[in-house]
Protein backbone atom coordinates (compact mmCIF):
# COMPACT_ATOMS: atom_id res chain seq x y z
CA UNK A 1 0.00 0.00 0.00
CA UNK A 2 2.76 2.11 1.24
CA UNK A 3 4.21 1.50 -2.58
CA UNK A 4 1.11 2.36 -4.38
CA UNK A 5 0.81 5.80 -2.11
CA UNK A 6 4.20 6.86 -3.38
CA UNK A 7 3.47 6.20 -7.02
CA UNK A 8 0.51 8.25 -6.87
CA UNK A 9 2.29 11.30 -5.13
CA UNK A 10 4.76 10.66 -7.83
CA UNK A 11 2.00 10.89 -10.21
CA UNK A 12 0.27 13.84 -8.39
CA UNK A 13 3.89 15.63 -8.96
CA UNK A 14 4.38 14.89 -12.54
CA UNK A 15 1.35 13.42 -14.49
CA UNK A 16 2.95 12.91 -17.79
CA UNK A 17 6.11 11.44 -16.20
CA UNK A 18 4.59 8.63 -14.53
CA UNK A 19 1.39 8.85 -16.70
CA UNK A 20 -0.07 5.93 -14.71
CA UNK A 21 -1.96 6.72 -10.95
CA UNK A 22 -1.15 2.96 -9.75
CA UNK A 23 2.20 0.96 -10.49
CA UNK A 24 1.71 -2.35 -12.69
CA UNK A 25 -0.15 -4.79 -11.64
CA UNK A 26 1.16 -8.68 -11.44
CA UNK A 27 -0.58 -9.37 -14.69
CA UNK A 28 0.95 -6.94 -16.89
CA UNK A 29 4.60 -7.90 -15.26
CA UNK A 30 4.04 -11.46 -16.04
CA UNK A 31 2.94 -10.78 -19.59
CA UNK A 32 5.71 -8.15 -20.46
CA UNK A 33 8.21 -10.70 -19.39
CA UNK A 34 7.27 -13.60 -19.80
CA UNK A 35 9.15 -14.40 -22.88
CA UNK A 36 12.42 -13.34 -21.00
CA UNK A 37 14.87 -15.95 -18.60
CA UNK A 38 18.26 -15.87 -17.19
CA UNK A 39 19.28 -17.39 -21.01
CA UNK A 40 18.08 -13.76 -22.30
CA UNK A 41 21.35 -12.44 -20.72
CA UNK A 42 21.72 -9.23 -19.61
CA UNK A 43 18.74 -7.03 -19.52
CA UNK A 44 17.65 -2.91 -19.64
CA UNK A 45 14.49 -1.79 -17.86
CA UNK A 46 12.90 1.79 -18.76
CA UNK A 47 10.90 3.81 -16.68
CA UNK A 48 11.06 0.80 -13.51
CA UNK A 49 9.12 3.47 -11.26
CA UNK A 50 8.14 0.76 -8.22
CA UNK A 51 10.07 -2.12 -9.52
CA UNK A 52 6.92 -4.36 -10.44
CA UNK A 53 8.61 -5.46 -13.83
CA UNK A 54 12.01 -5.66 -12.16
CA UNK A 55 10.21 -7.87 -9.27
CA UNK A 56 8.92 -10.01 -12.56
CA UNK A 57 12.39 -10.43 -14.30
CA UNK A 58 13.98 -11.87 -11.12
CA UNK A 59 11.22 -14.14 -10.66
CA UNK A 60 11.93 -15.18 -14.33
CA UNK A 61 15.63 -16.28 -13.51
CA UNK A 62 17.51 -12.64 -14.11
CA UNK A 63 20.30 -12.06 -11.99
CA UNK A 64 19.75 -8.18 -10.60
CA UNK A 65 23.41 -7.69 -11.54
CA UNK A 66 22.45 -8.27 -14.88
CA UNK A 67 19.76 -5.62 -14.60
CA UNK A 68 20.73 -2.01 -15.73
CA UNK A 69 17.51 0.12 -14.04
CA UNK A 70 16.92 3.44 -16.01
CA UNK A 71 14.75 5.71 -13.97
CA UNK A 72 14.47 9.40 -14.15
CA UNK A 73 12.31 10.06 -10.94
CA UNK A 74 14.86 10.34 -8.52
CA UNK A 75 12.88 8.98 -5.89
CA UNK A 76 11.89 5.57 -7.73
CA UNK A 77 15.86 6.05 -8.25
CA UNK A 78 16.87 5.76 -4.71
CA UNK A 79 14.48 3.29 -3.62
CA UNK A 80 15.51 0.94 -6.44
CA UNK A 81 18.83 1.21 -5.78
CA UNK A 82 18.53 0.45 -2.10
CA UNK A 83 16.01 -2.27 -2.85
CA UNK A 84 18.19 -3.65 -5.40
CA UNK A 85 22.09 -3.05 -4.74
CA UNK A 86 23.62 -5.58 -7.65
CA UNK A 87 21.76 -4.06 -10.11
CA UNK A 88 23.04 -1.08 -11.97
CA UNK A 89 20.77 1.92 -11.26
CA UNK A 90 20.86 4.94 -13.10
CA UNK A 91 19.21 8.33 -12.52
CA UNK A 92 18.59 9.20 -16.04
CA UNK A 93 16.28 10.24 -19.13
CA UNK A 94 16.68 7.33 -21.18
CA UNK A 95 16.49 9.06 -24.36
CA UNK A 96 20.62 9.53 -22.85
CA UNK A 97 20.72 5.70 -22.80
CA UNK A 98 23.20 5.57 -25.99
CA UNK A 99 26.13 7.82 -24.11
CA UNK A 100 26.59 5.27 -21.11
CA UNK A 101 28.07 1.59 -21.20
CA UNK A 102 26.76 -1.12 -19.21
CA UNK A 103 27.55 -4.65 -18.55
CA UNK A 104 30.89 -3.96 -19.32
CA UNK A 105 30.02 -3.73 -23.27
CA UNK A 106 27.76 -6.72 -23.43
CA UNK A 107 25.25 -6.39 -25.17
CA UNK A 108 22.05 -6.65 -23.65
CA UNK A 109 19.38 -9.45 -24.74
CA UNK A 110 15.71 -7.79 -24.25
CA UNK A 111 14.47 -4.21 -23.14
CA UNK A 112 12.17 -4.28 -20.76
CA UNK A 113 9.91 -0.39 -21.12
CA UNK A 114 7.34 1.29 -18.27
CA UNK A 115 7.92 4.40 -20.28
CA UNK A 116 4.69 6.30 -21.47
CA UNK A 117 5.82 6.51 -25.08
CA UNK A 118 2.17 8.03 -25.45
CA UNK A 119 3.07 11.36 -23.82
CA UNK A 120 6.33 11.25 -25.10
CA UNK A 121 7.37 13.45 -28.32
CA UNK A 122 8.16 11.41 -31.81
CA UNK A 123 12.18 12.70 -31.54
CA UNK A 124 12.50 11.38 -27.82
CA UNK A 125 10.83 8.19 -28.55
CA UNK A 126 13.36 7.75 -31.51
CA UNK A 127 16.16 8.40 -29.00
CA UNK A 128 15.28 6.02 -26.82
CA UNK A 129 15.04 3.58 -29.18
CA UNK A 130 17.97 3.96 -31.22
CA UNK A 131 19.92 3.92 -27.70
CA UNK A 132 18.07 0.44 -26.86
CA UNK A 133 18.34 -0.95 -29.92
CA UNK A 134 21.98 -0.12 -30.06
CA UNK A 135 22.79 -1.72 -26.60
CA UNK A 136 21.27 -4.88 -27.68
CA UNK A 137 22.16 -8.56 -29.82
CA UNK A 138 20.89 -7.90 -33.18
CA UNK A 139 18.12 -10.75 -31.97
CA UNK A 140 17.14 -8.74 -29.36
CA UNK A 141 14.11 -7.80 -28.47
CA UNK A 142 12.26 -4.64 -26.67
CA UNK A 143 9.34 -5.10 -25.16
CA UNK A 144 6.70 -2.40 -24.54
CA UNK A 145 3.01 -1.71 -22.70
CA UNK A 146 0.60 0.68 -23.37
CA UNK A 147 -3.09 1.72 -22.00
CA UNK A 148 -3.53 2.51 -25.96
CA UNK A 149 -5.41 0.58 -28.67
CA UNK A 150 -2.87 0.14 -31.00
CA UNK A 151 1.10 -0.04 -30.72
CA UNK A 152 2.63 3.36 -28.88
CA UNK A 153 5.30 3.64 -31.38
CA UNK A 154 3.90 5.09 -34.82
CA UNK A 155 4.47 2.94 -37.98
CA UNK A 156 6.42 6.06 -39.45
CA UNK A 157 8.79 5.96 -36.32
CA UNK A 158 8.92 2.01 -36.92
CA UNK A 159 9.30 2.05 -40.59
CA UNK A 160 11.89 4.64 -39.82
CA UNK A 161 14.26 3.34 -37.88
CA UNK A 162 13.85 -0.48 -39.51
CA UNK A 163 11.32 -1.95 -36.44
CA UNK A 164 8.71 -4.39 -36.42
CA UNK A 165 6.20 -4.24 -33.91
CA UNK A 166 3.97 -6.94 -32.43
CA UNK A 167 1.57 -6.76 -29.66
CA UNK A 168 2.16 -10.57 -27.90
CA UNK A 169 -0.99 -10.25 -25.61
CA UNK A 170 -3.33 -8.52 -22.91
CA UNK A 171 -3.17 -8.07 -19.59
CA UNK A 172 -6.80 -7.54 -18.90
CA UNK A 173 -6.59 -8.05 -14.99
CA UNK A 174 -4.46 -4.64 -14.50
CA UNK A 175 -5.98 -1.66 -13.63
CA UNK A 176 -6.23 -0.16 -16.42
CA UNK A 177 -6.34 -2.78 -18.89
CA UNK A 178 -2.77 -2.89 -20.89
CA UNK A 179 -1.44 -4.24 -24.40
CA UNK A 180 2.28 -5.98 -24.70
CA UNK A 181 3.71 -5.16 -27.95
CA UNK A 182 6.97 -6.74 -28.70
CA UNK A 183 9.25 -4.28 -31.11
CA UNK A 184 12.24 -6.18 -32.89
CA UNK A 185 14.68 -5.45 -35.94
CA UNK A 186 12.87 -6.01 -39.25
CA UNK A 187 14.60 -8.02 -41.53
CA UNK A 188 14.39 -5.19 -44.66
CA UNK A 189 16.31 -1.92 -44.65
CA UNK A 190 18.07 -0.64 -41.43
CA UNK A 191 18.23 2.51 -40.10
CA UNK A 192 22.24 2.36 -40.07
CA UNK A 193 22.62 4.28 -36.61
CA UNK A 194 20.64 0.80 -35.24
Amino acid sequence: MAETFGFFQAWLKAPLRVAAVAPSGRALARLITREISRDTGPVIELGPGTGAFTRALIARGVRPKDLALIEFGSEFAVALQARYPTARTLWMDAARLRTVELFDGQPAGAVVSGLPLLTIPPRKVMAILIGAFGKMRPDGAFYQFTYGPRCPVSPRVLDHLGLEAERIGWALANFPPAAVYRLRRSGGERDPSL
